[in-house]
């Protein structure tokens, strides 16, 4: 999971560069937000997974040791307070730990609510 050596040019080369039970999750992840919104671009922004749609950022994600991070934005995070209470968050992110289900219906609500804010 070292990142120095090359830095992915798409979201295929960012998933590839982890373990097969790393890959699967972040899979599981992709699908979701772009079963979500198939209108949305996929491009890796500050290094990580990016879904934008009008030319504006939606949600970002990324994968670490123990959780993947995820990123809606600081409009998201204090939207879905409530349903982060269960995880740690950060000034923009809440990790979702990797030992457990990755909770896919609460990241399609969340993508639900940016797709409003940028449309």
């Amino acid at each position: 999971m070292d990142r120095q050596q090359s830095k992915p040019g798409t979201i295929d080369e960012y998933i590839a560069g982890f373990p097969v039970n790393v890959q699967n999750v972040l899979e599981e992840v992709r699908r979701t937000v772009r079963d979500t919104i198939p209108d949305a671009t996929e491009c890796i922004s500050y290094a990580i997974p990016t879904f934008k749609l009008n030319n504006t950022n939606l949600v970002h994600f990324a994968a670490f040791k123990n959780h993947i991070g995820f990123y809606p934005a600081p409009t998201g995070m204090e939207a879905f307070k409530h349903d982060f209470a269960g995880y740690q968050t950060g000034k923009g992110s809440v990790q979702f730990p990797l030992n457990e289900p990755m909770p896919l219906e609460l990241i399609a609500r969340i993508v639900k609510f940016r797709t409003k804010e940028v449309t």
